[in-house]
């Protein structure tokens, strides 16, 4: 049997029905075999580089969440600073500036530090065990606003004429603009991560596709051979690739969520206790929210139609 005639068996025992083709391109099976090793391996790469991107997504989510409930809180709580001065009593200017600040409106709750609580503020930087009675260290006043009628440079100008020198306020713009700058930074960090997987994801499928156009050579021909066009060939090539890459997707996405939903309760368990309540507060929940699924699977589904894409594309340029 001559090559053509090998081909044209190949076409005929390989090519879907397809009642606008002539009756002897009409077949029953794909182009691409549906279940190949090489089919099997891409579905499972893609279905890895989907699940790295959900991580990716998810944790920027968590980040950006986290970061807006801490910027929330910290933009919630101003600070008033009272030096000690020779001559000067620092109790009477503590309880002066507290004063001044419960007469200004917005301020719902105010909480004096005492000395030993502002001198513990220190051991994380000093240490501890050391006698700071001797030392001029800041009294603190912590301000908790209930809303925006606060007007901090009203406030901030009642304290610099009241205790000149002595007391200052903190709104803590600094501390949230390099919040900020850090979050914004990780998340575009998640994001770009996000897509270099997708282009690796877009590599992977073209090296593939060239491999079965590699392997199909023949019956390419003869179906070009015999009247078949180039689109008839491409959608065959993309519905292969989609459901590999559609596959693949789902369980990468699947695995994505399930693992953020088991670190979840794991982490929820552990935080049970005074101490994960802490690590809570510091770092914030370990829980992406809805938004974060949604993320996630959305993910999955950009990295089946990114498969289907990129094999068109790449079938296309292969028979130009």
């Amino acid at each position: 049997m001559s090559i053509a005639a090998k081909a044209r068996a190949r076409a005929a025992a390989a090519f879907p029905a397809d009642p606008t083709l002539p009756a002897n391109l009409r077949r029953n099976a794909p182009l691409v075999p549906t279940d190949t090793a090489a089919g099997r391996s891409l579905a499972a790469v893609i279905a890895i580089l989907t699940f790295l991107a959900g991580l990716c997504a998810g944790g920027a989510e968590m980040v950006a969440t986290n970061a807006a409930q801490w910027q929330t809180s910290v933009a919630q709580e101003v600070t008033i600073q009272v030096r000690p001065g020779p001559g000067r009593d620092v109790d009477a200017d503590v309880a002066k500036a507290e004063a001044i600040a419960r007469e200004e409106p917005g301020i719902a709750r105010t909480r004096v530090f005492s000395k030993a609580e502002s001198e513990r503020l220190l051991e994380p930087w000093l240490g501890t065990g050391l006698d700071l009675s001797d030392l001029p260290v800041p009294r603190l006043i912590a301000l908790r606003m209930s809303g925006d009628g606060v007007s901090l440079g009203h406030l901030r100008s009642r304290l610099s004429d009241t205790l000149p020198g002595v007391a200052s306020l903190d709104d803590h713009a600094l501390w949230l603009q390099r919040l900020s700058v850090a979050a914004n930074a990780f998340v575009g960090a998640g994001i770009a991560l996000v897509v270099l997987v997708l282009v690796a994801t877009g590599l992977a499928v073209t090296f593939a596709t060239r491999g079965a156009m590699a392997g199909n050579k023949e019956v390419v021909e003869v179906l070009h051979f015999v009247g078949a066009g180039d689109d008839y060939i491409a959608r065959a090539f993309q519905a292969r690739f989609f459901g590999l890459g559609l596959r693949g997707g789902a369980i990468g996405a699947a695995c994505a969520i399930l693992a953020f939903l088991i670190a979840g309760l794991l982490t929820g368990s552990a935080t049970a206790g005074p101490a994960g309540q802490e690590i809570e507060a510091l770092f914030g929940a370990f829980r992406i929210g809805w938004r974060g699924y949604l993320s996630i699977a959305v993910i999955g589904g950009i990295a089946s139609v990114v498969t289907g894409a990129v094999s068109r594309i790449t079938v296309r340029r292969y028979l130009a």
